[in-house]
């Protein structure tokens, strides 16, 4: 599995770095972090790579190099990379120009295959679509953006499953909210819980939700598949089904305590901005870390 940690700055991401080498330890996945800086100029790539130049020579930061510094530091700190004490190299020296706006620090890690740290430079929501089109990553773990807009459209536009990582307390102790609906993508969405839930050791349900009581006989032999598929992973749970507004119930019983893990909408883009999308409505509407598992076509 390969894992790609999204982050912003070193005020905002910090639960957002933690909860994601959690799970990218505990999955012993290839982790890569990355964090997209400022467009560094309008210029061609030519003169970029002059800019570049004349940063190093006159010892200014590429717009992003601290985050990444402070990232840095903090695997250091919880022993997440092998450091040599004797290094006394700059961090942004380290940096491994890939492209015109995009620069690699190779570490080695302690966990998973590999560790690394990228840095972009440009939009935010087409750099990471590249990053994650460049890697070809299974997730894509995102912190819980105050900008009502950004999860909305990394969930939509990037093309891996994404972890939001909202509201996030590491006081608190989490269970998984498995959404289950008989959708071919439930496959999916059960493994990536179950997988999360024994990563952890952690208690899992699941839930199912029709809209009335004459769509809720179908459900049942959906609650019967997924018990089955939890004992035969030897997964503590509780399964859960209600009458009602999927979004509402959802939200209800995942409260703050869980990390819910659902299936993405198959609605396109525009669909969605008409008749809306139920793992979108949930993301913005909930209290706590979501993961929304994407089919790989």
């Amino acid at each position: 599995m390969k894992i790609l940690i999204a982050i912003s700055s070193k005020e905002y991401s910090g639960s957002t770095l933690s909860l994601g080498m959690k799970v990218a330890s505990a999955l012993k996945a290839s982790t890569t972090i990355v964090d997209v800086g400022e467009k560094i100029s309008e210029f061609g790539s030519k003169d970029v790579s002059i800019a570049n130049q004349l940063m190093e020579s006159w010892d200014f930061d590429r717009p992003g190099v601290e985050v990444l510094d402070w990232a840095h530091d903090f695997l250091s700190k919880n022993n997440f990379i092998e450091i040599d004490e004797n290094e006394e190299e700059k961090f942004k020296n380290k940096l491994v120009e890939n492209e015109s706006n995009r620069a690699e620090v190779y570490l080695k890690g302690k966990i998973g295959n590999n560790l690394s740290l990228i840095l972009r430079n440009g939009d935010i929501i087409g750099e990471l679509r590249s990053e994650v089109q460049y890697g070809h990553y299974d997730v894509t773990i995102i912190g819980g953006s105050g900008k009502r807009s950004m999860s909305h459209d990394l969930i939509q536009y990037i093309d891996s499953s994404i972890f939001v990582v909202k509201d996030f307390d590491p006081k608190n102790n989490y269970k998984i909210l498995l959404v289950v609906d008989g959708s071919p993508n439930m496959q999916s969405v059960m493994r990536y819980g179950v997988r999360i839930a024994k990563a952890f050791n952690i208690d899992l349900d699941f839930i199912t939700v029709s809209k009335d009581k004459n769509s809720s006989e179908e459900y049942e032999s959906v609650m019967k598949y997924v018990a089955k598929y939890m004992r035969r992973c030897k997964v503590k749970y509780n399964g859960i089904h209600d009458i009602g507004n999927p979004k509402e119930k959802i939200v209800n019983v995942a409260s703050n305590n869980h990390i819910i893990v659902m299936g993405s909408s198959k609605r396109s883009p525009i669909a969605k901005f008409f008749k809306g999308s139920i793992p979108l409505d949930v993301m913005k509407s909930c209290n706590c870390p979501i993961l929304i598992v994407k089919s790989k076509n």
